[in-house]
């Protein structure tokens, strides 16, 4: 039976209370429980699209291992107004604010705990600067808690662990993140040679303790994305460097050489041949290479290898 559609009670036709506390629907003359456990229609239900659902959802109903509590605690909001909108005076803002000081207090209580807070929080700041996805910030968060018992974080530098952890979880999820890169989105670039050296044997001591697996293997492709995605190069070229790339795979042209001179060799000969204006300066200023390391790696491909490239309509039109 819909409980929207009573407008009376059905013993002596009174009207109708909804006792939303205990999710029952009460008579106001005789008192009987005309309806129990109904649902709670909160501010989140009140809208169609997912977007204005999340944004008035009281609660995420979901944890997540980048918060050192998990997600699931309570947060008091600095707002000075409640929740219908309404100024809160001025005595009422006062305890309100004493309740989140202590409350922070509180909820990092031990030095584990605040040495947590403070990477975790570290390593968010860092992952949102460098564009990291949200997976390679909870699987950096994991290996960061896993690290207790294999290795002692007491005394080390948030920055240089941080950037450790948060390189070994690039490595696991497939993506292209140098240390030195990650190092940048932390420190200012006068500590960035010290700090990237600590981070370095920081995450050489988690490889030997923690006996992490082989990193996969990180192809040709997934530089020449990195670099494209950098460069906000058009996807057409990205596909035509990648197939360049494709033809030429399993030759010589790659050994000792920096992986990311030769990808972004292979960019700049499909922008070429695509008509596209990119700029040599700009290409190399992303990949980290001179612009006569890209000159020397075009020359050898054009050299050695003959390409015979066939432009397909999706290609050949802008």
């Amino acid at each position: 039976m819909n409980i929207l559609e009573k407008q009376s009670c059905p013993e002596c036709r009174s009207s109708l209370v909804d006792d939303m506390q205990n999710g029952e629907i009460i008579c106001s003359g005789c008192g009987v429980v005309v309806d129990d456990q109904i649902s709670d229609f909160g501010p989140e239900t009140i809208s169609s699209s997912f977007e204005d659902k999340m944004k008035l959802a009281r609660a995420t109903g979901q944890t997540t291992y980048s918060q050192h509590d998990l997600g699931i605690t309570t947060e008091i909001s600095i707002s000075t107004k409640d929740f219908s909108g309404k100024t809160i005076n001025h005595d009422v803002a006062n305890q309100m604010h004493n309740l989140r000081k202590w409350q922070q207090r509180v909820r990092v209580s031990s030095p584990r705990e605040r040495r947590l807070a403070n990477v975790l929080t570290k390593m968010g700041e860092t992952c949102d600067g460098l564009n990291l996805s949200k997976n390679v910030l909870e699987t950096a968060s994991m290996i960061y808690r896993n690290l207790d018992g294999h290795i002692d974080v007491k005394g080390k530098s948030v920055a240089s662990i941080t950037a450790a952890t948060i390189y070994m979880a690039c490595k696991q999820c497939e993506v292209v993140r140098s240390l030195e890169e990650i190092i940048r989105g932390i420190c200012p670039p006068k500590d960035v040679k010290s700090k990237t050296k600590l981070a370095a044997r920081y995450y050489r001591t988690m490889v030997m303790e923690m006996g992490q697996l082989t990193a996969p293997v990180v192809t040709m492709d997934k530089y020449i994305s990195k670099i494209a995605n950098m460069t906000q190069t058009e996807v057409r070229v990205e596909r035509l460097a990648l197939e360049i790339a494709e033809k030429t795979k399993g030759s010589s042209i790659a050994d000792g050489k920096a992986p990311n001179g030769i990808a972004a060799a292979y960019l700049y000969v499909a922008s070429v041949l695509l008509g596209q204006n990119v700029l040599q300066r700009d290409v190399s200023s992303i990949a980290g290479v001179t612009e006569v390391t890209i000159r020397n790696r075009c020359k050898e491909i054009l050299t050695f290898y003959k390409l015979k490239i066939t432009l397909r309509p999706s290609l050949a039109k802008y």
